[in-house]
């Protein structure tokens, strides 16, 4: 897994914003990894995990993954986002299931998910500190249904290195 991880930390760090330096990783914590980069002088904080299980009747799927980011520059905090590894149906629902909780409140493009705001955010980032696991289920533009289940092991520990680094209050 760390393997994957840290070739996913570089794909995460070439699809933003063309960083000035490529991601380090600050330390693996149970299933998720946290890292840093700078841009522009900027630091930029986030975490990564893959699903434990994807299931789907399709034949041919990209890279999954959830990101939580801070960017201190931005005051940007607890952005949570998903990689399906399908393009999504834009008028299909896109769920998160942690516990008791679903969170329907998202929206998607292409084959990216997120919340709909900094309030929802950190509403799932508080259950996901909570819960023992996470199942993201969507639909792809093909028709296909998916659903990954994320382990939360090593998820606090994670967020609060990622915090820490970043200095979030």
């Amino acid at each position: 897994m760390l393997k994957y991880l840290i070739v996913l930390g570089g794909l995460v760090a070439s699809t933003a914003a063309m960083a000035a330096e490529q991601p380090k990783m600050i330390g693996e914590y149970g299933d998720w990894v946290a890292w840093t980069y700078n841009d522009r002088g900027n630091v930029i904080c986030y975490m990564t995990s893959t699903p434990k299980k994807d299931e789907g009747k399709y034949t041919k799927r990209g890279d999954i993954y959830t990101i939580i980011t801070h960017r201190p520059a931005e005051k940007s905090f607890d952005e949570v986002s998903f990689v399906a590894g399908y393009t999504f149906n834009p008028k299909a629902d896109f769920v998160v299931k942690i516990g008791n909780q679903t969170f329907k409140n998202t929206f998607t493009d292409n084959d990216k998910g997120w919340m709909i705001n900094d309030e929802e955010d950190k509403k799932i980032v508080s259950a996901m500190k909570r819960g023992d696991r996470m199942i993201v289920s969507g639909k792809s533009s093909r028709g296909t249904d998916t659903k990954d289940t994320y382990s939360l092991k090593g998820f606090t520990t994670a967020y609060q290195t990622i915090s820490a680094k970043c200095k979030k209050q």
